[in-house]
């Protein structure tokens, strides 16, 4: 008697569960096998992150909202940020909407995104020990979203663990003009001369009146999707950042992918502009 079609199917359901128990306990053996392998004396404090692909990934899954894209990413964010928390990062910043964004994007879709970061914003104030802090420009943002932002920072001013920046209505150009015009301004209102100020104007200087004034570095810029350029991101702050680019969309972002780039980072000797 032959094999029935729904026996042949059962059959066939078990032969890919089976192999898919043996990718996934091949995939974690590789996931502990990098993760010990790292050098925990030379991994990055800051990172900052690129957050791009998500309406791509929306796009090859033919839904025809963007804002499941973005969804999709912002469920991928607090993971990352576990990765990122359970090595040691000190901190990590998110490129997760640039001002160039804010004039080139459909209004709808900036509405829906709005909410899908001040849904972020505050969820994350509420776990582990994270710090949360907006960086950007508050200008720019509607007040439900800023005043989401504010009350994170607030809620979360006095913890200890993982700094989490949200570079919101971020833009790179913009930021080094908004610090020259502040330091300017600051100038003037003690009567400070134009020579004055040319002879105090340092990139110190400068460093100090960015919107992450006071904050280090990023030693590790990573960007998802495939792209390899910054997009705005951290102008000044990069000028001796390492990069990293990732192909997976960033929804689609494994644990292996963060590894193997700390692991890439690890090997790596820095030589700040040398």
């Amino acid at each position: 008697m032959g094999t029935s079609f729904s026996e042949a199917a059962s059959a066939n359901v078990r032969d890919v569960m089976s192999r898919a128990t043996k990718t996934g306990l091949l995939y974690g053996l590789y996931q502990k096998r990098l993760r010990r392998g790292l050098n925990q004396d030379n991994l990055p404090h800051h990172i900052g992150m690129i957050v791009d692909g998500n309406r791509r990934w929306a796009r090859e899954r033919f839904l025809d909202n963007p804002s499941h894209g973005h969804r999709a990413g912002a469920q991928k964010v607090p993971e990352f940020l576990v990765w990122c928390d359970d090595i040691g990062i000190g901190m990590v910043t998110l490129y997760l909407l640039s001002t160039d964004n804010l004039t080139g994007r459909d209004p709808k879709e900036l509405t829906e995104l709005y909410a899908i970061i001040g849904e972020l914003a505050e969820g994350l104030s509420h776990f582990r020990n994270w710090k949360i802090n907006h960086v950007g420009k508050d200008d720019v943002l509607p007040k439900d979203l800023l005043d989401t932002l504010l009350a994170a920072e607030e809620r979360t001013k006095n913890n200890t663990g993982l700094h989490v920046n949200l570079a919101i209505g971020y833009g790179g150009r913009a930021e080094i003009a908004d610090a020259v015009r502040s330091i300017i301004s600051e100038h003037q209102s003690h009567g400070g001369s134009l020579d004055q100020l040319a002879e105090k104007l340092t990139p110190e200087l400068i460093s100090d009146h960015l919107y992450t004034g006071g904050l280090p570095d990023p030693d590790l810029v990573i960007r998802t999707s495939g792209e390899q350029r910054l997009s705005d991101f951290m102008l000044w702050q990069s000028a001796h950042s390492e990069f990293y680019f990732v192909e997976a969309l960033y929804p689609d972002l494994r644990e292996v992918d963060f590894l193997r780039a700390m692991r890439d980072y690890s090997r790596r000797e820095r030589r700040f502009g040398g």
